[in-house]
């Protein structure tokens, strides 16, 4: 299959690009790569489209929260949140209907954060949630035969920075996150959650 994987620069993104050109064309996508895309800007998304062509699949490994206490978070801030986090990967959905090939599929992430609370966490909760409540609700609009699927994954063990934030945690191997994504690519489900940790 030919497979996008939006988000390829970061940790996740790279493991996982890496983890599915073993069967795989992968096209490796994120603000940086020889195919550039911006998922807070629909134009980007657009021309990143345009560029690829046709595909299989889309795996999505992009957005950004910003974690502050409740008290000192903004309403732009919440809103920058959901603007990348959220719509960014709806969008990369949206306009991607019309590339992707019958019995094809989209594959996001959210995290941990949607469905336990951490101290600065708020804006984070509420991009997860809506995300993981549009998967569930867009895989039944989805046509020909296209799947949609989350991976929420806690917080990573290679990822070391976060640990602190999130006290008693399981962790969660980079493996692990990339075996979920390939599952969500080469397997058949559909308006799943997949939860890791």
């Amino acid at each position: 299959m030919k497979v996008l994987v939006v988000g390829a620069s970061g940790l996740i993104g790279a493991g996982v690009a890496d983890a599915l050109s073993a069967n795989h064309e992968v096209i490796r996508a994120s603000r940086s790569s020889d195919v550039t895309v911006d998922i807070t800007s629909p134009e980007s998304i657009a021309a990143m489209y345009a560029k690829v062509g046709k595909i299989d699949a889309v795996v999505s490994c992009a957005g950004k929260v910003t974690f502050k206490a409740l008290e000192e978070i903004s309403y732009q801030e919440f809103s920058k949140s959901l603007q990348d986090k959220t719509l960014g990967q709806v969008e990369l959905v949206r306009q991607g209907l019309d590339y992707v090939n019958d019995k094809g599929s989209f594959t996001l992430i959210s995290g941990v954060v949607g469905r336990e609370a951490i101290h600065t966490g708020s804006a984070a909760a509420l991009a997860n949630g809506a995300l993981e409540q549009f998967t569930y609700a867009a895989s039944i609009e989805m046509p020909r035969g296209i799947r949609i699927n989350t991976v929420s994954p806690t917080v990573l063990t290679e990822a070391k920075g976060y640990h602190p934030y999130f006290p008693g945690f399981a962790q969660v191997s980079l493996a692990e996150v990339t075996d979920a994504f390939v599952k969500c690519v080469d397997g058949w489900s559909t308006g799943i959650v997949h939860k890791l940790g």
